[in-house]
This record gives structure tokens, sequence and C-alpha cells, in this order.
């Protein structure tokens, strides 16, 4: 049996702001097609770790290294939806399609996308009628159709009751599997961890850590 290939490798991580020690000696690997859950509570540095990833903040200590398919190719969700009100559904998710396509793919190629993560028919509709669910489920597309090899998910549904919650992560864990993508998600709902990923893991186990503003 083939070894699993690995898209990133986190060694003998560690972030200090301002004198104040954050986490040390974080290592973590995240293989070709997996989805890691980082369970933990909030302000122990789950965010801080994301960021760093996706080349947001400096690493202190410590190495980040990704596959030569990966790098620069990281996707990021954020906890809040980041939409654009003057564009409608689809005007938003376009902005996730790098390449050029006709303007008929490109209704049918979003169209489809909206499907898979239980948005027919919502192309046409404006940002200020979305629900909180409904508007995480476009960022989520919009991050997809970008193609990465690595999806980072920073707590995106926290804000949403916990019926959607449970909904929108299984959406987007059939998504990500249909598309063969990494991703790392950041969560403090067990529940919510082991819908959505392959493994969870648990941040007091991984890392020596302090605490943070998130």
């Amino acid at each position: 049996m083939k070894d699993p290939v690995t898209t990133l490798r986190l060694k003998n991580i560690a972030k200090t702001f301002n004198s104040q020690l954050i986490f040390k000696n974080l290592n973590i690997e995240v293989h070709e097609n997996e989805i890691v859950a980082l369970l933990g509570p909030s302000g122990c540095g789950k965010s801080t770790l994301l960021r760093m990833i996706a080349g947001l903040e400096s690493v202190d200590e410590g190495m980040i290294k990704f596959s030569k398919s990966t790098e620069a190719d990281v996707g990021y969700v954020f906890q809040k939806p980041i939409l654009y009100p003057h564009l409608d559904v689809a005007g938003n998710v376009a902005l996730g399609i790098g390449e050029r396509i006709t303007k008929s793919e490109r209704k049918e190629r979003i169209a489809n996308e909206l499907c898979l993560v239980g948005l027919e028919g919502f192309s046409s509709r404006k940002i200020e009628s979305l629900s909180g669910g409904e508007a995480q489920r476009v960022t989520v597309v919009r991050a997809l159709l970008n193609q990465p090899a690595l999806l980072l998910l920073d707590e995106p549904f926290s804000a949403l009751d916990i019926p959607t919650r449970r909904k929108i992560a299984q959406d987007t864990r059939a998504v990500l599997k249909s598309k063969k993508t990494s991703a790392i998600h950041v969560t403090h709902d067990p529940q919510e961890a082991e819908i959505i990923a392959d493994r969870v893991l648990k941040w007091d186990e991984i890392t020596s850590f302090g605490t943070e503003e998130e």
C-alpha cells in the first residue's frame, strides 16, 4: 500500500505576540484529499495558525512546508462571510472562477456548483436576502471554484444555529470529497468536527499553548 501524499507539513511551529507565547511545538501533517479538524477552545490560537499557513502571519519558529502542487494554491473561508452586496449570488461566486470561459459556461458552472450546497436557483438572489447559512455556503462555493489544493476553514459555521451548522458541515464535507480537496477546519464544536473531518486533532494534544484574543 502506497504512503499517503503529504499536502502540508507543520513542524515545531511557534508563535508569540507582544512577548507572550501563544503556542509552540505544533506538529501537523495533512494528506492529499484529507479533511483535518482542529478542535479547541476559542482564544487558543487556531485562527492565528490558519493565518500563518495562508501567509497572513509570520512564523516565529518552525517550518511550514507545502507539496509542490499546493504551494501558493491555498483557499480561505473566514468566520464571517465576505460577500459584495452590489453583486448577486452568481456575481459573488464568479469571482472564484479564474480561467476565461464563455458567459453561458460560467452561468452553467455557477448553477451546478450552487446545487452541490443546496442553493439551487439562487444565482440571481441578492446578498441581503440570504440567511447566515446561505451566505456561508456561497463563500465555500466561491473558494472551491478557484480549485485550491488546500482549503482553510476558520470556524465558518460558528454563528449559525446548531441544525444549520450540522447540515452545512455535511454538505461541505461532501463537496470537498467530490473535488478531492484537502482541508483544515477549525472549530470548538466536537460534533461538527466529527461530521466534517476524516481526522480530528485536539489542540491541547498537538501543541503547548497559552492564550490569545481571537
